[in-house]
C-alpha cells in the first residue's frame, strides 16, 4: 500500500505576520462593524518568506597535482569561507517581508479547473459568485485576503506525508474543526443515515486505533450556512447526535479562532495538530479556514488537511483518499410560483407518512427500496429549505431546554429523502393508474401516521388542511418529469466464486475458510480464459519463465575473498585498513584472535566442570606459581609509580581541585593492583580534605563551595565500598574523624560503632550545615555509588558484568533466544559480540546474522567486528561480510554477515539459499522497535517469524516487551513442531539433501532451545536532567525542568506516572521540600524527611538504588494525595515545579542560536548534537555557528594579519611556481649556481609556511574543537578519506573548529568522518537529523532539540535523548529543550513509547514470493513451514482471530489475482512473469502494470531506436522516463498547489500523464483488478457480521430489524433485482448497490465494515486521485525533471522536496532502472532487442546524472 501521509505544514515566520493583521480582518468579515477603519495599514499583513540561512552552493571543478593539493585546498576552502560571508551580508541587506506574487511569479488567481471534475467546478462558481455578491464586507480587504490565501497556498504546497496515528500515547490528543468534518462528507446523493454512518466511520478509525480528539464548531461559522438551510440543518443534527449517543467531546463555546477563550484552550492543551478543510463551500467559508489554517501555525500547531484520509486495518493516514465527493447543490436560483397551501398540505402528509415509514420499517427493508432519479421541482425547494431551517431552530431550541426528557438516539435518521421520493413518484404516477397500483399501508402504519398528521394540524391553529386521507388532494407535480426515473443497472454481475487451485500450501493455512466458499467450474468463462504468455514469449524471443539471478548477486560488489586479481585484493586490504581505523575510534581494544576449538560444545557448564578436578597437575602449580610472582612484580612496579607521583598529584589537587582530580582517576585506571589504588584513594581523600580545610579558614563565616566537600565524601564512599576488605582499624579512625570533622556525627558514630558525642567546638568551621542525607542526595547527587557486582565472571574480560548481562551470556550459552529491552548505552550490544565470538570458536561454518535497521549502523557494525575479531579460515573463506541495497560483499562466504532486514528478507525467501540458511546459528536484531515503524516493518516479522536458529532482538524503547515476547515464543513453537515433524517424517530424498549441507553434523552438535527469555533492565548508568531554554531579548533563560512538572493530576489519577520517568536524587530532594512547603500539615513530612528516612538513616554510604527507594516512596505519596483528596495542592506543587518560558519568533531563535552554543560552551555542556529535522536547517544551522567563530575572530585580530597572511600566501605561490621548473631527476645535471638556487628557494618556501602557520593557527576562543583529542597525522588520514566529496573544504574548515553536521544526504564517507572526530572529542558541536537517533555510538555530554516537529515523539526523544551522558566520562546527562513550546515538552517526558502492534503483513507480491519459494526451492518441506509461518505468525493477529481471519481472506483473494492475471496455475506453480514481479516487489502494484505493459509490446513500439544505430532519440528516453515516473516515482503533491499558476524555475513540477496507449493499458488492468477484487468481495460477504453490520459504529446505535408486520405500499417500494449481498445498508439508502463494488472509489463507503477489508490492499494503479473536494492531486515530476535538468538544487526549489528526500527518491529510481535492465537482460536471449537497449541506456544516463550531483 502506498503509504501516503499526512499533511503537516511547516511552521514559518510568515504564520505570525499574517496572524498580525488578521484579527482585525476577521472580526471585520464575521460581524461587519461599520465602527471599523477599513484602511488597515498593509504592511503589518504583508508575508515574509525569507529563510533564516540561504542555502550555499559551492562551485568546484578539476583535481590537483600533489604537490599543489594543500595549497588548492585551503585557497578552495577560503573560497568558499569568502563566499559564505559574502552570502551572509547579501542576505541582511535583503528586505525582510518580500511580497508573495513577485516571489512565485502569480500569473492569476484563479482556481485552475480540472477537466475531472467540471460539473462541480461549475458549482463552486455558481456559489462563490452567490456568496461574494451578499458579502460586500470581504471585498473592502481584497488585498489583505489576496496576500492571505497566497500564504495558505506557500505553506501547505510544502506539505510533508507521516502518519496520523504514529505516536498516539496516553496524554496525546487533537482536535477537528467540525466544519471540516462537515464539509469532508457533504454529497447531494448520500442520505442523512448514510452521512451519518461515514462521518461516524472516520471517527471509529481514530477511536479503535487509540486515538484521543475533541471536535470543535465555532459559533461564527454557523452564519456561513444560513441561506443553505440543508447543511445547516446537517451541522445542527450532528452536533447534538455527537454530544448526546457519542462519548466524544464536541466545543460549541467558541465564538471563532481569535477568540480569548480559543487561545487559553490551545495554551492549554496544545493539541497534537489540528485537522481543518483548505477548502470551504464558498469563498468567505474557504478564507474563514484560511485563517484558522494560519492561526493554528502561528500558535505553532501542526495542521492536517481534511483533505481525505485513508486507513488501513493498523493505522490512519492522512490526505489520501480515492472517492470524489461532489459538492452539487440542488437549489438553483430563479423565481416560480410558490405551491398553494392546499398543494403544501400534500407534500406535508407524504412528509407524515415518510416519518411514519422510518418509525417502523426496518433498514433491512429500506436497504431494497428503488433507487430513484428523480428531483424536486422548482416549487417544491423553498417549503423543503423551510422545513430544514425550522428542525435547525427546533433542535437549537431543545438542546438550550434542559427540561424537556426526549429520546435523541435516533437524531441520525430523522429524514430518508429517497423514500419522500419514492412516496411522491407512487402518489403522483403510479396511485392515479388504476386499482392494481393502490396499495394497502396497513393497519399500524395507518394508525401511527393519522396520529401524526392529526397532531401536525392541531399545531396549524389558523387554518384547516384536511384529513389525513386521501394523501394527494391535489394533482401538483411535484417532481421533474423529464429525468429517467429508475437507476439502470449496468451489466450483469458474473458467477461468484472461485477459481480452484489444488495447493497444499493453501489448504494447509485457509482450508478451514476455503470449504465455505463457491469454488467455478472448470468449465466457467472466468477458467478457461486464464492468460497465457507463450504468445509473447514465442513472439519477441523472450522466456518470461526463466529463473532470475539472486538479489543478492546484483548487487555491487567491491571486491570479496574469492577475488584473484591483485587490483581486487589491494582494493580489500585498503578496506580492511580503513574499517581496523574506524573501529579504532569506536573501541580501544585491539582484534582478539580467535581459534577454532573443536571439543566447544553449547553447554554453559563445560568450563565450570573442568574447573572442579580433586588434584591439579603440576603444570597446573607452576603456572599458578608463575602467575603469583608476575602480579608481585607488577604491584612494586606500581608501587614506584605512585611513590614518583604521590607529591606532585597531590599538590595538583590543592591547586585545582577539578583537573587535580581528573588526572588521580586517570592515573586509577591504568593500574591493577587493588592495595596500591587504596594507597592512591587514601592519599587523594587526604587531599581533599585539605582543599576542603583551606577553603574553610578562608571563608570563614561566608557561604562555602560544597561540591570541595562532595569530592571528600565521595573518596570516602569509594573507599567505604570498593575496599573494605583493606580498611584497618586506624584506617577506619581516620575515616570516622574526617566524617566529624563535615560535621557528620551520626554518620561517624555509625562507622565506629560508638554512641554520638557532641564535640562541637572542634568542627564547626569545617562542618556541613547540612543534614547528612540531604547533602549526598541533594549535593553528590549524581556521583552517588550504583549497584555493581564484585564477582568477575571468566566469560567477560574487561569489565564485571551486571546480573542482566550474565543472564544474556548464559541465553548465549544454552542456544536460546532472548528479547533484550535496555537504555542506550546500557551495555546490552556486549552480549551480540560475545555470540558471534562463540559461533566462531564453534566452528569454521557456522553463520551470524547482524540485523541493523540503517546502513549507518551497518558500517559502525562492521567497524566493531574488525576491531575484535581475527581469524583464520580456509580459503575462500573470511570473518565478515556485508550485504547492503547497493553495497555487497562477502554474502555466501563469511562467518558474521551484517546487514539491513531488506536484503536478509530476500535471502530467507530464496528458493535457493536454503543451504546457507540452514547454516544459520545466530540471529541479532538491533533496534528491533522499527517492527512498530510504518515502512519497511512487516520485514521485520518476516524474519522473526522465518529464521529457525535462536536469535537476540536488542532495543531501548518497547514499551510491551511481555507481549512481544510472548509472540516469538509461538513462533519458536510452531518451530518446534514442524521440526519434530519433518524428523519424523523425512524421507529418503530429504535425508540426502540435508547430508549434503557440510554443516548438518556441526549444527547437530549444538543444543537446541526454543525458550524466549525476556531480559528487562530500566536503570540508565546516568541520570538526565532536562532544561528548558527561551530567548528573552538577547540573553537565554536556562531553567531547569523537573520531571514532575510534565504531569498533571488527571495523569497521574488515570495512568500513574510513567514507567521510565525517573529522578535523578537532587530532583527527589526538590519534590520533597516543594511537598512540604505546598501542604504544611503533610502527616508523612517527618517520617519521610531525608534525615529520617529508613533507608537513609545514619547511613554512610547512600547508593543511587536507596535514592530510587526514597523517589518510589514519595511517588507513591504523591499519588495518595489525590486519592485523599487534595488535588488542589498537587495542583498547586505540580505549578511550583513548572518553568516558565518566554515564547520567541522563529527568525529570533535561528538568529541566536550561534550564541546558544557559545553560551552552552561557557557551562561547559559541549560536546553536544544538536537534534534538527529539515535537512537545510542542518546545515545552515552548523554554518550559523560556523560564521559566529569567524566573525568573532576577524573582529579580534590586528587588521593587518590578514594583509600580511595574503602577502605570504602569494610569495608561497611563486616560489612553488618556480621550485616545480626544476625536475627532481635533473638534480644531478644542475650547475651549482642553479643548485644553490634550488636549494635556497626550498629554505625561503620552508620558513614561509612557518610563518603563515603561526598566522593561520586560530585562536582557542574562536573554536571549539579539541587540538590535544586528534593528532595531526590521523586527522589528514580523516580528511583524506573526503578529499572528492561535494563541499569537502568547508567540511573541513568546520571539523578544524569543532563544528560538523550530520544527516542522510551526505555521502556516507562525510558522515563518517563527522563520527570519528566527535567519538575522538575533536568536533564538539554537531546539527544532525534523527540519522544520529538509532543506534550510532555518538556518545555526547549534552543533547539539544534544537526544532518542534512531527518527527519529534515519543519514540524519537527517547532514542535520542539517550545519547546524554557518556558512561565513563559523564556522571550525567544533559537535555536542552531550545524554544520547543511547553507542553509538547511536557508530553515527551511523560508519554509512554507506543507499542508494539505489527503491521498489515501480506501483499500480493510477498504472497507470490512465498508460493515461488514453495515451488522451487531445494527443500520442499523447509520452504513450506517458512511460507507457513509467515501466513500464520503475524503480529497484527496474534491472540486477535478476526484478524487471522481477514489475513486468509486476503491471501485467498491475492491466490484469485494472480491466477487469472497469469502468474501461478492451478496447481500453485509460478509461471510467467512472476520472476519478474517478485524482483520488483517492493513496487506494488507498478510492477503488475509494468509486465501487463510489456506483454502488450507497448516498449516494444515506443523503444524505436535512431535509424541505422542502436542510439535511442532523447524524446524516447524522455517519454519511457514519463512512463516510468507515473509507474515508480509516485510522489503525491497536495491538491492546493495546483490552485495558482506558477511560472517554475527549471521544473515541469507536475508530472504529465501517460502516453494514451500505456493510460489505456492502465486503465485495463485496473478494471480487472477491480472486477476481481469485487468478485473476491461478495464471495466474502457471508463472513460479515451483520449484528455489528446494523449498528453505527461509534454511537453503537442500533438499527436491527424491529417488529415489523409489513407493509403492501412498504412492498411494493422494493425492487427484488437490486442487489446489495456485499454493500452496508447504510449505503443502499443512498442507491448504492453491489455493481457499484466494480468501481475502487465507492469501495471503502460500502463494503461491510466488518470484514476489515480495505481497498488500499487492492493493487491498483490510480491514474488520477482527488480529494474529498473532488480536486485533482497531481503527481510530482522529480524523477522526470530531474532527468531534464540534471540539478538537486531546482527540486528543492521548485518540487516542493528537501534536498534529502529527493537526493534517495532519485537514487532509489536510479537502482530501480538497472534492476529492470538486469532482469530484461536475463529474460531475454537477443542482446540488441530495442527494450531491452533502450532500459539499459537509460540506466547508464540516470546513474551518471546522479553521479554529477553527489
Amino acid at each position: 500500500m502506498e503509504k501516503s501521509l499526512r499533511f503537516i505544514a511547516a511552521l514559518t515566520k510568515k504564520s505570525r505576520s499574517v496572524m498580525d493583521s488578521a484579527e482585525g480582518h476577521f472580526k471585520k468579515v464575521l460581524h461587519n462593524d461599520p465602527k471599523d477603519n477599513a484602511s488597515n495599514d498593509d504592511k503589518d499583513s504583508e508575508c515574509s518568506d525569507s529563510g533564516f540561512i540561504p542555502t550555499y552552493e559551492y562551485k568546484e571543478s578539476g583535481s590537483t597535482s600533489d604537490s599543489d593539493e594543500k595549497d588548492e585546498t585551503s585557497d578552495r576552502a577560503e573560497a568558499a569561507v569568502a563566499q559564505m560571508l559574502k552570502e551572509e551580508e547579501d542576505r541582511e541587506k535583503e528586505a525582510e517581508d518580500p511580497d508573495y506574487s513577485n516571489a512565485y511569479s502569480i500569473s492569476t488567481t484563479e482556481e485552475v479547473t480540472q477537466q475531472e471534475s467540471q460539473t462541480e467546478g461549475q458549482d463552486f462558481r455558481v456559489l462563490q459568485h452567490e456568496r461574494d455578491s451578499q458579502s460586500p464586507e470581504i471585498r473592502k480587504h481584497p488585498e489583505f485576503l489576496k496576500k492571505l490565501r497566497l500564504h495558505v497556498w506557500a505553506s501547505l504546497s510544502r506539505a510533508q506525508y507521516v502518519s496520523l496515528l504514529k505516536d498516539f500515547v496516553e496524554s496525546e490528543f487533537f482536535v477537528i474543526d467540525g466544519d471540516s468534518l462537515l464539509l469532508m462528507f457533504l454529497d447531494e446523493k448520500t442520505q442523512y443515515l448514510n452521512f451519518f454512518y461515514q462521518i461516524e466511520c472516520f471517527l471509529q478509525d481514530f477511536t479503535e486505533k487509540g486515538a484521543k480528539y475533541v471536535i470543535a464548531f465555532f459559533k461564527d461559522a454557523e452564519q456561513m450556512y444560513f441561506p443553505y438551510p440543508h447543511f445547516l440543518f446537517l451541522r445542527t443534527v450532528l452536533i447534538e447526535h455527537l454530544r448526546h449517543n457519542t462519548s466524544t467531546t464536541v466545543h460549541t463555546e467558541f465564538s471563532n479562532c481569535l477568540s480569548s477563550k480559543w487561545e487559553i484552550f490551545l495554551k492549554k492543551s496544545y493539541p497534537y495538530f489540528i485537522i481543518v478543510s483548505d477548502v470551504g463551500l464558498t469563498s468567505l467559508q474557504t478564507d474563514y479556514l484560511s485563517i484558522l489554517i494560519v492561526h493554528s501555525l502561528s500558535k505553532k500547531i501542526n495542521i492536517v488537511l481534511a483533505s481525505g484520509q485513508e486507513y488501513d486495518i493498523l493505522r490512519v493516514y492522512g490526505y489520501h483518499v480515492q472517492s470524489v465527493y461532489k459538492h452539487r447543490l440542488f437549489f438553483q436560483k430563479g423565481r416560480s410560483n410558490p405551491l398553494s397551501l392546499e398543494e403544501a398540505a400534500d407534500l406535508c402528509r407524504m412528509q407524515c407518512l415518510t416519518v411514519t415509514f422510518l418509525l417502523h420499517m426496518p433498514l433491512s427493508q429500506r436497504a431494497q427500496i428503488r433507487i430513484m432519479k428523480s428531483c424536486w421541482t422548482k416549487q417544491v425547494l423553498p417549503l423543503i429549505k423551510m422545513q430544514q431551517l425550522c428542525t435547525h431552530f427546533a433542535l437549537t431550541q431543545l438542546s438550550d431546554t434542559n427540561d424537556w426528557k426526549l429520546d435523541l438516539t435516533y437524531l441520525p435518521d430523522l429524514n430518508d429523502d429517497s423514500l419522500l421520493v419514492n412516496l411522491a413518484h407512487y402518489y403522483e404516477v403510479e396511485y392515479t393508474e388504476g386499482l392494481e397500483f393502490r396499495k394497502e399501508l396497513g393497519k399500524e402504519m395507518e394508525n401511527e401516521y393519522k396520529c401524526l398528521w392529526d397532531t401536525v394540524t392541531k399545531l396549524a391553529v389558523k387554518y384547516s388542511f384536511g384529513d389525513a386521507f386521501p394523501i394527494r388532494k391535489t394533482s401538483q407535480l411535484f417532481l421533474e418529469q423529464e429525468q429517467t426515473l429508475f437507476r439502470d443497472y449496468e451489466e450483469e454481475i458474473p458467477n461468484i466464486g472461485l477459481i480452484s487451485l489444488k495447493s497444499d500450501l493453501v489448504e494447509d493455512y485457509a482450508g478451514d475458510v476455503l470449504k465455505d466458499l463457491p469454488v467455478l467450474k472448470s468449465n466457467d468463462p472466468a477458467v478457461t480464459s486464464l492468460i497465457k504468455y507463450k504468445e509473447f514469449d514465442e513472439l519477441r524471443h523472450w522466456h518470461s519463465g526463466r529463473p532470475l539471478t539472486e538479489e543478492y548477486e546484483r548487487v555491487q560488489c567491491n571486491a570479496d575473498a574469492k577475488s584473484k586479481a591483485p587490483e581486487e585484493r589491494r582494493q580489500i586490504q585498503k578496506l580492511q585498513t580503513f574499517h581496523h581505523f574506524y573501529a579504532s575510534t569506536l573501541e580501544d581494544s585491539t582484534s582478539k584472535l580467535i581459534v577454532h576449538q573443536e571439543d566447544v560444545s553449547g553447554n554453559a557448564n563445560a568450563a565450570v566442570k573442568k574447573t572442579q578436578k580433586k588434584h591439579k597437575s603440576k603444570a597446573e602449580t607452576i603456572a599458578e606459581e608463575n602467575n603469583r610472582r608476575l602480579k608481585a612484580k607488577e604491584e612494586k612496579k606500581e608501587q614506584e609509580q605512585w611513590k614518583a607521583l604521590c607529591i606532585p598529584t597531590e599538590k595538583e589537587i590543592k591547586a585545582n581541585l577539578t583537573i587535580g582530580i581528573k588526572k588521580l582517576e586517570k592515573f586509577l585506571k591504568t593500574l591493577k593492583s587493588k592495595s596500591v589504588k587504596f594507597s592512591v584513594e587514601m592519599a587523594g581523600l587526604s587531599a581533599c580534605l585539605e582543599v576542603w580545610k583551606e577553603h574553610c579558614r578562608e571563608q570563614g563565616n561566608k557561604s562555602k563551595d560544597l561540591s570541595k566537600a562532595v569530592q571528600v565524601m565521595r573518596r570516602i564512599h569509594i573507599l567505604l565500598e570498593k575496599y573494605q576488605d583493606l580498611l584497618e582499624k586506624p584506617h577506619v579512625k581516620k575515616l570516622t574523624k574526617y566524617l566529624r570533622l563535615l560535621g557528620f556525627e551520626n554518620l561517624a558514630c555509625s562507622l565506629s560503632g560508638q554512641t554520638e558525642e557532641s564535640n562541637h567546638q572542634n568542627i564547626s568551621n569545617c562542618a556541613i550545615k547540612v543534614g547528612p542525607a540531604r547533602f549526598q542526595l541533594q549535593y553528590m547527587d549524581y556521583y552517588l555509588l550504583r549497584e555493581e557486582r564484585n564477582d568477575p565472571d571468566p566469560r567477560v574480560k574487561h569489565f564485571i558484568p551486571d546480573t542482566w548481562q550474565r543472564e544474556l551470556l548464559d541465553a548465549v550459552d544454552n542456544n536460546e533466544s532472548a528479547v533484550i529491552v535496555a537504555p542506550t548505552s546500557s551495555g546490552k550490544t556486549y552480549a551480540s559480540y560475545y555470540c558471534m565470538e562463540k559461533v566462531l570458536k564453534t566452528s569454521n561454518e557456522g553463520v551470524v546474522v547482524y540485523v541493523a535497521p540503517t546502513k549507518a549502523l551497518v558500517n559502525q557494525v562492521v567497524g566493531t567486528i574488525y576491531s575484535r575479531f581475527t581469524k583464520k579460515l580456509p580459503d575462500g573463506l573470511v570473518v565478515c561480510g556485508v550485504f547492503t541495497r547497493d553495497y555487497r560483499s562477502d554474502v555466501m562466504n563469511s562467518q558474521i554477515l551484517v546487514t539491513v532486514p531488506q536484503c536478509l528478507e530476500i535471502l530467507m525467501l530464496s528458493p535457493h539459499c536454503q543451504k546457507w540458511t540452514k547454516r544459520i546459528q545466530y540471529v541479532i536484531f538491533d533496534e528491533v522497535h522499527c517492527l512498530g515503524g510504518e515502512i519497511g516493518a512487516e520485514v521485520w516479522e518476516h524474519l522473526l517469524v522465518t529464521i529457525r536458529c535462536p536469535f537476540l532482538a536488542l532495543s531501548a524503547t518497547v514499551s510491551n516487551p511481555e507481549h512481544l515476547t510472548e509472540w516469538l515464543q509461538s513462533v519458536k513453537r510452531y518451530w518446534q513442531r514442524v521440526e519434530n515433524t519433518i524428523e519424523g517424517s523425512s524421507t529418503n530424498s530429504e535425508k540426502n539433501f540435508t547430508r549434503k549441507c557440510k554443516v548438518k553434523s556441526k549444527i547437530q552438535e549444538q543444543k537446541k532451545s526454543y525458550r524466549v527469555r525476556l531480559v528487562l533492565y530500566e536503570e540508565r548508568y546516568n541520570d538526565l536532567e532536562k532544561y528548558v531554554c527561551s530567548l528573552k531579548g538577547s540573553d537565554f533563560i536556562i531553567e531547569h525542568c523537573h520531571p514532575c512538572a510534565a504531569l498533571t493530576v488527571n495523569h497521574i489519577e488515570s495512568y500513574g506516572f510513567p514507567s521510565d520517568l525517573s529522578l535523578s536524587p537532587r530532583e527527589t530532594i526538590q519534590l520533597y521540600d516543594i511537598m512540604v512547603k505546598v501542604w504544611q500539615e503533610w502527616p508523612r513530612a517527618q517520617e519521610l524527611d531525608p534525615e529520617e528516612f529508613v533507608s537513609f538513616k545514619n547511613k554512610v554510604v547512600i547508593k543511587k538504588a536507596d535514592a530510587r527507594k526514597y523517589e518510589q516512596e514519595l511517588k507513591k505519596e504523591l499519588s495518595k494525595w489525590i486519592v485523599l483528596g487534595q488535588r488542589q495542592k498537587v495542583n498547586e506543587l505540580l505549578e511550583h515545579l513548572k518553568p516558565k518560558p518566554v515564547d520567541c519568533s522563529e527568525q529570533e531563535k535561528w538568529k541566536h542560536f550561534a550564541s546558544f552554543v557559545d553560551k552552552l560552551h561557557e557551562m561547559d555542556k559541549l560536546p553536544a548534537i544538536f537534534f534538527i529535522f529539515k535537512v537545510d536547517t542542518v546545515e545552515s544551522a552548523a554554518k550559523n555557528v560556523f560564521l559566529n567563530l569567524l566573525k568573532k575572530q576577524k573582529s579580534e585580530q590586528d587588521p593587518n594579519t590578514e594583509r600580511e597572511k595574503q602577502r605570504l600566501s602569494d610569495e608561497l605561490r611563486k616560489v612553488k611556481k618556480m621550485l616545480t621548473k626544476f625536475n627532481p631527476q635533473d638534480t644531478k645535471k644542475l650547475n651549482s649556481s642553479k643548485m644553490e638556487n634550488m636549494v635556497l628557494l626550498s629554505t625561503t618556501k620552508q620558513q614561509l609556511e612557518k610563518r603563515l602557520k603561526r598566522l593561520t593557527v586560530i585562536p582557542s576562543v574562536c573554536t571549539y574543537a579539541d587540538p590535544k583529542a586528534v593528532d595531526e597525522d590521523t586527522l589528514k588520514k580523516i580528511f583524506h578519506r573526503i578529499r572528492f566529496e561535494r563541499g569537502c573544504y568547508l567540511q573541513q574548515m568546520m571539523a578544524l573548529r569543532g563544528i560538523g553536521y550530520h544527516h542522510g544526504s551526505m555521502a556516507a564517507r562525510e558522515r563518517l568522518v563527522v563520527e570519528m572526530l566527535f567519538r575522538l572529542g575533536y568536533i564538539k558541536v554537531v546539527t544532525a537529523t534523527s540519522t544520529l537517533a538509532l543506534g550510532i555510538n555518538m556518545p555526547c555530554k549534552s543533547v539539544v532539540f534544537a526544532e518542534d516537529s512531527v518527527f519529534l515523539d515519543a519514540l524519537n526523544y527517547r532514542q535520542m535523548s539517550g545519547r546524554a551522558g557518556r558512561r565513563g566520562q559523564d556522571m550525567i546527562g544533559n537535555v536542552f529543550f531550545y524554544d520547543i513550546p511547553l507542553p509538547k515538552v511536557e508530553r515527551l517526558i511523560k508519554s509512554n513509547v507506543p507499542q508494539l502492534k505489527g503491521q498489515f503483513p501480506l501483499t500480493v507480491s510477498l504472497i507470490l514470493r512465498l508460493m515461488l519459494l514453495a515451488a522451487k526451492a531445494d527443500d520442499k518441506a523447509d520452504a513450506r513451514a517458512k511460507a507457513l509461518s509467515v501466513l500464520k505468525h503475524s503480529l497484527m493477529s496474534f491472540r486477535k482471530e478476526r484478524y487471522a481471519e481477514i489475513l486468509k481472506i486476503y491471501f485467498m483473494f491475492s491466490l484469485q489475482f494472480l491466477i487469472k492475471e497469469g502468474y501461478l496455475d492451478q496447481e500453485g506453480n509460478p509461471i510467467g512473469f512472476a520472476g519478474l514481479v517478485t524482483h520488483l516487489y517492493y513496487y506494488e502494484p507498478s510492477n503488475f502494470v509494468l509486465v501487463s505493459f510489456l506483454v502488450k509490446g507497448l516498449f516494444h513500439k515506443l523503444c524505436q531506436p535512431i535509424k541505422g544505430s542502436t542510439v535511442f532519440s532523447e524524446d524516447v528516453l524522455e517519454k519511457l522516463v514519463l512512463i516510468l515516473a507515473n509507474l515508480f516515482g509516485r510522489k503525491y503533491l497536495p491538491a492546493c498547489s495546483m490552485k495558482y499558476k506558477r511560472t517554475f524555475c527549471q521544473s515541469k513540477v507536475f508530472l504529465e500523464d501517460l502516453p494514451e496507449d500505456f493510460a489505456d493499458a492502465v486503465n485495463e488492468y485496473n478494471t480487472k483488478v477491480e472486477g476481481n477484487f469485487a468478485h473476491f468481495l461478495l464471495t466474502t460477504a457471508k463472513l460479515a457480521d451483520m449484528e455489528q453490520e446494523y449498528r453505527l459504529p461509534l454511537s453503537k446505535t442500533d438499527f436491527t430489524s424491529k417488529i415489523w408486520h409489513g407493509s403492501e405500499l412498504a412492498s411494493y417500494l422494493m425492487d427484488n433485482t437490486k442487489s446489495v449481498s456485499a454493500i452496508s445498508p447504510f449505503a443502499c439508502v443512498s442507491g448504492v448497490v453491489d455493481n457499484d463494488l466494480f468501481h475502487g472509489e465507492i469501495i471503502n463507503k460500502a463494503v461491510f465494515r466488518s470484514l476489515g477489508i480495505n481497498v488500499t490492499n487492492c493493487p491498483l494503479l490510480y491514474l488520477n486521485k482527488y480529494d474529498n473536494q473532488g480536486r485533482r492531486r497531481p503527481l510530482n515530476a522529480y524523477a522526470l525533471d530531474f532527468y531534464k535538468h540534471g540539478s538537486l538544487i531546482a527540486l528543492t526549489t521548485d518540487n516542493w522536496l528537501n534536498e534529502g528526500d529527493a537526493y534517495y527518491a532519485l537514487k532509489d529510481f536510479s537502482l530501480l532502472l538497472k534492476s529492470i535492465g538486469t532482469s530484461l537482460s536475463e529474460l531475454c536471449d537477443d542482446p540488441n532487442d530495442n527494450v531491452l537497449l533502450a532500459f539499459q541506456q537509460l540506466a547508464k544516463i540516470y546513474e551518471e546524472k546522479l553521479k554529477c550531483v553527489t
